[in-house]
């Protein structure tokens, strides 16, 4: 059975591969007729097991928005484990027992119920008692299965998670630096608590079974590990696991210790649990712990070093973080020097001084933190001035808890986010210039004008013996910024960042605008508000824009540096094949990556799209024709033609 999956798992890969290259970048990877019969093995498989994996080519999962999540109550509450961080703790607990160790992951734990074999709840931990019903949500997760094979009553815990590689994609993707996630778990938790579950797709949650509550009529011969079996034989991942007893219980320790240096899913430590299941239950609970189970955390190793120096570091929020800068130590496998120290009140707690012996560690393995201050002289000074801008800082206080902010409202640092919008990907798109390197110059003066990174070789001397900057960083950078120069109208308009204005409705505008670059900077709110997706408010945001002084300086001084291609308008009528028709998408699509990026399809061809049928729609894209959705009943009350993603493509 397990190979049988693991089959699946691939021909989903290659298949959905396969699609998108054919479908999306107009490329083939393989035939049809290879495509049509690896489909059909897929489709045999999933026959033959009676499993549906998540993702799965033959299945269509559509988005859903709900007004809120509701609440319901466990039917038996989730209770927290015991912790030790000693491995003679976890060899006292086994005693002659035989148990099953697993990843202690640091996601949110969701219970699924499945019956007749297909998924039918899914509910948060919650409160330990009443969690939130996100059922929708975990349909979308990457790996769940839809279906399964049993048709009793499923009922199985396990945690959701996004992994790091996915975590800093997500994060590098977020523009603004205010609303990039602290970690791993706050995204997943986020993510699988969306109203929207087409956000939580996106964000590529995982879920991992560590728990089988109930199957009745199955016979797992009184052993947890049987129970692993068995929901693997149904298509679910579970935890990875390895069983020891107390004379394998060190060796076990070590594997996963050595093994976490490198995984890419977050994990806080380990989790024991008695693999004779009526042994363990006979056990009972404490008022506040499962005695069959133990949790063990990671035994946090510990440096000393010497404080080098306190760095002030302002944010475009105008708070400024002490970040502490020591003598580089070796923790976990990986070389540390430099530690965030929060706010004022930590600082002030831990009495740092220049020159003082502190201990670091790595808080569950990896984010670098000062444990204590074994000199505590005390005397590091609270700059009186920012060190981006010069202007005066004052120190808040909310809820006792203290904090350095910048007072000045023009801070060069809170202009961040802006120059972070400007060189995005869909903006100039400067490779080189990330959040951080933006910061790094903005703070040593190199930046004041959006024109001032096209002139960044005047500070070539300096840029090259900034920390992570060499001769060939200065160089790929120099040449990311020369390519950035030569650009489009929509790309610099988008880029500006004009409160409102996103990547579809800059193209509109200058479309509309006959990509002049001074007719759109003139305009009238009424002309502004013609254009398709432009209502009042919008162009009145333009208008005011345009018309700041500050905004036009900094503008005028930006163009003499950019190459702006002129499009050759009216000579292709494949480029502008919507033009002049409104389109509605509904339900999931096959052919495009998600509904966005069909709308930016059609918009790029002079289509529009908006939410809702009217008597204005031309066209209903569903791929679900025959479907009796209130939008399929609008158009059809309206006689407006419903079309697939096949017929819309044919247009």
């Amino acid at each position: 059975m397990n190979q049988k999956i693991e089959r699946m798992k691939e021909l989903s890969r290659i298949l959905t591969e396969a699609g998108k290259a054919y479908y999306q970048e107009d490329r083939e990877i393989m035939s049809n007729l290879e495509y049509d019969k690896l489909y059909d093995e897929l489709l045999g498989l999933e026959k033959d097991t009676g499993i549906v994996l998540t993702g799965s080519p033959t299945m269509r999962v559509g988005y859903e928005s709900l007004e809120e999540l509701p609440k319901e109550r466990h039917e038996t509450p989730m209770l927290s484990l015991d912790k030790t961080k000693e491995v003679e703790g976890l060899k006292s607990f086994v005693g002659s027992h035989q148990t099953l160790v697993s990843w202690k992951l640091d996601g949110l734990t969701v219970v699924l119920t499945y019956q007749g074999g297909a998924l039918v709840k899914a509910v948060t931990r919650g409160n330990g008692e009443i969690g939130e019903v996100i059922t929708n949500n975990a349909r979308v997760f990457q790996n769940i299965p839809l279906r399964i094979a049993y048709q009793g009553e499923l009922i199985l815990r396990g945690e959701a998670v996004i992994s790091y590689t996915d975590f800093e994609r997500i994060n590098e993707e977020t523009v603004d630096a205010d609303a990039k996630y602290k970690n791993p778990r706050n995204l997943c938790s986020g993510s699988v608590r969306q109203l929207n579950n087409e956000i939580t797709a996106k964000r590529k949650v995982r879920f991992y079974a560590f728990a089988l509550v109930k199957a009745e009529g199955v016979d797992f011969e009184n052993s947890r590990q049987k129970q692993f079996e068995w929901m693997k034989s149904q298509g679910f991942d579970v935890v990875e696991y390895r069983m020891a007893d107390a004379d394998t219980m060190e060796e076990t320790v070590q594997y996963f210790a050595d093994k976490i240096q490198h995984f890419d899913i977050p994990s806080d430590g380990l989790v024991l649990t008695y693999d004779n299941i009526s042994y363990g239950q006979s056990l009972g609970r404490t008022a506040k712990f499962p005695r069959d189970s133990i949790a063990f955390k990671w035994r946090d190793e510990i440096r000393e070093t010497k404080l080098l120096e306190i760095e002030w570091s302002p944010s475009r929020t105008g708070l400024i973080n002490p970040v502490a800068i020591f003598e580089p130590v070796e923790l976990e496998g990986t070389t540390v020097s430099r530690a965030s120290v929060h706010n004022l009140s930590i600082m002030k707690g831990l009495e740092l001084g220049i020159g003082d012996t502190v201990t670091v560690y790595k808080a569950n393995m990896i984010i670098p933190q000062i444990a204590d201050n074994l000199t505590r002289s005390g005397k590091i000074v609270i700059p009186d001035i920012c060190p981006a801008c010069g202007g005066k800082t004052k120190i808040q206080s909310i809820r006792d808890v203290e904090t350095l902010y910048c007072a000045n409202e023009s801070c060069s640092a809170k202009k961040i986010k802006s120059y972070t919008l400007f060189v995005s990907r869909d903006a100039l798109n400067i490779e080189g210039l990330s959040e951080a390197t933006l910061e790094k110059f903005i703070t040593h003066g190199f930046i004041h004008t959006y024109a001032d990174i096209f002139r960044l070789e005047r500070h070539h001397d300096e840029i090259v013996t900034l920390e992570g900057f060499g001769e060939k960083s200065y160089a790929n950078l120099i040449s990311s910024i020369e390519t950035a120069s030569h650009t489009t109208l929509p790309r610099l308009l988008y880029g500006l960042g004009i409160p409102g204005i996103g990547v579809a409705n800059a193209r509109m505008i200058c479309r509309q605008f006959d990509y002049d670059l001074n007719r759109i900077r003139s305009a009238t709110s009424e002309e502004l508000a013609e254009v398709d997706g432009i209502g009042e408010v919008l162009a009145s945001a333009i208008v005011m824009y345009f018309a700041d002084e500050e905004n036009a300086r900094n503008l005028e001084l930006l163009l003499p540096r950019l190459e702006i291609e002129q499009p050759v308008l009216g000579t292709s009528e494949e480029d502008l094949t919507y033009s002049g028709k409104t389109f509605v998408i509904t339900g999931t699509v096959e052919h495009f990556q998600n509904r966005n990026e069909l709308k930016a399809y059609i918009e790029s061809k002079g289509g529009k799209v908006t939410g809702s049928v009217t008597k204005k729609t031309d066209y209903l894209i569903n791929n679900d024709t025959t479907s009796t959705s209130s939008k399929n009943k609008k158009a059809k009350e309206l006689n407006i033609p419903i079309i697939s993603e096949e017929e819309f493509l044919k247009l």
